[in-house]
């Protein structure tokens, strides 16, 4: 899944519960990361972790594939949930994925 492939879903209207489940994501987790595949560019391919397996780890490999996070999926849900409001909706969904993008790699 590519981040712009998860943008949609959500944007929707996707279910997080049903997300998580559909990925085999445990939604007792403290906090679900969203990692890219390395090195990072707007279309790699995204995985999802609970944060007790990457202990909060910028980078974390697994099946020999570096990832880097991006942020957690709380973050990313707020995003989502403000680019509905009216100031923001008029946002595509490709210029909200290079928003996300963006700050993931210069703020976050």
């Amino acid at each position: 899944m590519k981040l712009l492939d998860l943008v949609k879903y959500f944007r929707d209207g996707g279910s997080f519960e049903e997300f998580c489940q559909k990925q085999s994501l445990d939604l007792e987790s403290e906090a679900i990361e969203i990692y890219m595949e390395q090195p990072l560019k707007i279309d790699n391919n995204l995985a999802f972790f609970e944060i007790e397996k990457t202990e909060g780890y910028i980078e974390y490999d697994y099946k020999n594939i570096k990832y880097s996070n991006l942020f957690d999926f709380y973050y990313f849900l707020d995003a989502i949930e403000e680019s509905k409001n009216a100031q923001n909706q008029s946002l595509s969904n490709e210029e909200l994925t290079k928003l996300l993008f963006n700050y993931a790699i210069n703020d976050a």
